[in-house]
């Protein structure tokens, strides 16, 4: 897989494996972040792992764009692409009402039980992808083909944090009050902030998400908020 490489300003640059979305494109990424953290090039600041490509951002008076590009295609002659398999993290989610104001929504569309989408959710291999949008907005894949629902054909406002939300085959646990066109099919009590600037999110990009399904009281009891009040 031959990456395209592109300057982005006078401080970064974009390595990209892949037009569209694929397991292969994204695992290169993953390998490739994890060989520039073993072994950096000089200058560079940090690493943004996306989808198909990877942000590469330096200090540029320190170097440039073709020292940084020289240094990536050494360390790409001895990539080892294998499936990302990281962290395993559990997230707690409680899919009964007000919690999932979408959940018979999807049930209608997808013709499933709202029991069958729950299991159909739960039973999903969630990779975390990249983070974007907002902070702490992790894109997960995984979410089964029988409960996959395109986005909506206008936004909602005013969506809770900790809301789980699935549109296509991707799923999120938002972090801020925030509009979003995806379905809510639940609410998390889970922190995905960490509050700890070394590892202020509780995912990495690559690590696998499971979901934990929990009750309306043990939310309340978890988050003081009432699900009744």
């Amino acid at each position: 897989m031959q990456p395209q490489f592109k300057a982005i300003a006078d401080h970064a640059l974009l390595v990209t494996f892949a037009d569209e979305i694929s397991e292969a494109a994204h695992a290169a990424v993953i390998a490739l972040d994890h060989a520039i953290a073993t072994n950096p090039p000089e200058g560079m600041i940090e690493t943004v792992p996306a989808l198909v490509n990877l942000l590469v951002s330096f200090d540029p008076i320190l170097t440039d764009h073709i020292a940084v590009e020289t240094h990536i295609r050494a360390c790409l002659t001895a990539l080892n692409i294998q499936k990302v398999s990281g962290v395993q993290r559990v997230v707690q989610v409680c899919y009964e009402p007000p919690f999932a104001p979408d959940l018979e929504a999807v049930s209608n569309a997808t013709g499933l039980p709202r029991e069958a989408v729950i299991n159909a959710h739960l039973a999903g291999d969630f990779h975390v992808l990249m983070y974007g949008f907002a902070p702490g907005y992790a894109y997960l894949s995984g979410v089964t083909p029988e409960i996959q629902v395109p986005r909506k054909l206008a936004p909602v406002r005013d969506v809770p944090a900790g809301s789980v939300i699935i549109a296509g085959p991707q799923c999120l646990v938002t972090t801020l009050m925030m509009p979003t066109g995806w379905s809510i099919i639940g609410r998390s009590p889970t922190p995905i902030l960490t509050n700890d600037p070394d590892h202020p999110f509780l995912f990495d990009v690559g690590d696998r998400v499971a979901f934990e399904r929990i009750d309306a009281s043990t939310f309340a009891r978890l988050t003081g908020e009432d699900a009744h009040a």
